[in-house]
């Protein structure tokens, strides 16, 4: 039982907050587990948890400051560091908490249940369309049990414990309200870290919290749910954007609502003095950016792609999980199908960056290209984007394989294995796919068999070793001059080549690097001299062959090849797709190459589903 506590000051309240971050830290993968609205994107416990983190780090450098002093900079950080919808949420309770606070120094107990009456009632005015069985229902049950126990004469501790009984009641209660979460089995994410928060609080005042922070985290780990059910609300919507703007003439909050509406769902505005917070889930954030410049100085935007999130979701209660990079060009039905996470490389036009596949599609690619003067150059993911796709990953998978473009092409190899040397929660299995384009994806498609198939993720990635001995590819460039640019030929060469009209033909050698082959004079020479070094190249003795095409813009090519191998070589599968912005960056329009994947093994029939030997 805690100690009588007959008020709430500066100091306090500081360690409040940062005793509420700690306890929610210490949740938030199982936050992550059980979140499945608006959107199932596996986000929401992190999304929360920083957010919260914003606000400790806030009041952790204003030191013991007064009750007003601390209020104001733990909502202030909560809209400049909210993210995801559950932290924006959260800021709109922290700002109306702040103004139920006012300019007191000290806070007694019915003063506390008025303030945080105040929070819920700024942050149902924020919402737009509220929907109850959410943090909403949670926040206002919280606020009714404080207001009941201040009536009831207890004194700040009192309120605190009426305040999380009655938030706790309201969770159990979130899956009667609504029906996603009643099929998923889970109560809402954002409503329970919304009870962490205050049972945080409760928690230090009992002397409980920091003992019992790190063996909580890991039992609720190892007992939450998978949330896996379909949410028809938001998922037609493809992003989840952000932005925040500065200015000393900002837009209200419902006129900004009122120019938004129409673009998109789960809209939330948050306004303080000079700052403007936006989050919308929408098929294209560029109208909101757009918006966001004509309010003041934008100061940071975002926009998450929620197909991949959910994607990366959808390998929830495996025990292996599959990554790859977006260079290799397999369609989203097939991502889709077999829950593939995409790690987007970066396209840059200019001073304009491009997450690959999602700010920037193939369409978009060639029209800027054959409007702009700006060639385009492209970078690797940074790190940080490596270690947030494996926390999606892992989040609800054990292990998880990683395939990557070359490492002798890209950096991407580096980045990622920095990431995962920084992973502490480990589980994370690089392959240096050797390759590019399909070569990527036709290795990640085969891990994806394999995990499904029951394989452990080292012997995954020992297997997709050995069978990338068994791929191959021979591509074509049209002109030389994209590869001049990037050194690949000189410039004599490159003068050469364009005067007597010679088509490369390049491959890739053991150690992934680009290399010469042949070259053929004229492009109907192309397609019958790949295919004779096509039969000298693939293994004599093949169980199964997988082969594909990809072009850069020129579709029309690329079926006749496809005729041509299926007619030459009957695989298994072949697949045609267009190769992606940060490829046809490097090899240019009228680019087109064949990728083979052939295995020599025939499959092990002591293996069963779960991958153990059958007795």
């Amino acid at each position: 039982m805690g100690a009588s506590i007959g008020y709430l000051d500066g100091p306090r309240l500081r360690r409040s907050f940062l005793a509420a971050a700690q306890w929610v830290g210490a949740a938030r993968e199982e936050l992550n587990r059980i979140n499945v609205f608006p959107v199932p994107d596996g986000d929401t416990g992190t999304n929360f948890w920083l957010t919260m983190r914003s606000i400790a780090e806030a009041v952790q450098r204003l030191g013991d400051a007064p009750l007003p002093d601390v209020s104001r900079a733990a909502a202030e950080a909560a809209v400049m560091g909210s993210r995801g919808n559950s932290g924006m949420m959260l800021s709109h309770f922290l700002l109306g908490f702040d103004e139920g606070i006012g300019a007191r120094i000290r806070l007694r107990a019915a003063e506390l249940a008025r303030a945080i009456r105040r929070g819920f009632e700024r942050l149902q005015a924020a919402l737009e369309e509220p929907v109850e069985g959410t943090i909403l229902t949670v926040c206002r049950e919280a606020a009714a049990g404080a207001e009941r126990a201040a009536e009831l004469g207890h004194d700040v501790y009192g309120v605190l414990r009426g305040t999380l009984a009655s938030a706790e009641r309201a969770l159990e209660r979130t899956p009667e309200l609504l029906a996603v979460l009643r099929e998923a089995g889970v109560v809402d994410a954002g409503g329970k870290g919304f009870v962490r928060m205050i049972e945080g609080i409760v928690r230090l005042v009992d002397g409980q919290l920091t003992h019992e922070a790190a063996a909580e985290a890991a039992e609720l780990g190892a007992r939450a749910p998978a949330a896996t059910a379909e949410v028809a609300a938001d998922r037609d919507f493809r992003f989840c954007a952000e932005v925040l703007v500065r200015g000393d003439r900002l837009p209200g909050s419902a006129e900004v609502r009122a120019r938004l509406h129409s673009l998109g769902g789960s809209l939330l505005v948050v306004r303080t003095t000079d700052l403007l917070r936006v989050h919308l889930h929408l098929d294209d954030p560029a109208p909101l950016f757009e918006a966001a410049e004509g309010w003041g100085e934008v100061l940071t935007r975002k926009a998450e792609d929620m197909r991949e999130q959910h994607r990366m979701l959808s390998a929830v209660g495996r025990a292996v999980a599959v990554l790859c990079d977006s260079s290799c060009d397999l369609p989203d039905t097939l991502l889709d199908r077999y829950g593939i996470g995409l790690i987007p490389l970066q396209l840059v036009f200019g001073d304009e960056v491009f997450q690959d596949r999602i700010d920037i599609d193939t369409t978009e690619f060639y029209r800027r290209l054959r409007q702009g003067d700006v060639h385009p150059t492209t970078s690797q993911p940074a790190p940080a984007t490596f270690t947030a796709a494996y926390e999606h990953a892992r989040a609800g998978a054990e292990e998880v394989v990683v395939v990557l473009v070359s490492a002798a092409l890209s950096g991407t190899y580096g980045n990622g294995e920095a990431a995962r040397r920084a992973f502490a929660p480990g589980g994370i299995h690089l392959v240096d796919s050797r390759s590019a384009s399909l070569g990527v994806g036709f290795l990640a498609l085969r891990a994806a068999e394999l995990a499904e198939a029951g394989w452990a993720a080292a012997e995954i990635a020992r297997e997709l070793e050995r069978i990338r001995g068994q791929a191959g590819m021979f591509f074509t460039v049209d002109t030389l001059d994209n590869l001049l640019r990037s050194g690949r030929v000189s410039r004599a060469k490159a003068w050469l080549g364009g005067l007597l009209d010679l088509k490369p033909i390049l491959s890739m050698d053991a150690e992934g690097r680009i290399t010469p082959v042949d070259r053929v004079r004229g492009r109907e020479a192309l397609l019958p001299r790949v295919l004779s070094l096509l039969d000298a190249a693939m293994p004599a003795r093949r169980t199964q062959l997988r082969m594909g095409v990809v072009h850069a813009d020129v579709p029309d090519v690329a079926l006749t090849i496809r005729k041509a191998l299926e007619q030459r070589y009957r695989p298994a599968e072949i697949l045609v797709a267009p190769v992606t912005p940060v490829l046809a960056a490097h090899v240019g329009p009228g680019a087109w190459g064949i990728f083979y994947q052939a295995d020599d093994v025939a499959p092990d029939p002591r293996r069963n589903k779960t991958g153990r030997e059958r007795l």
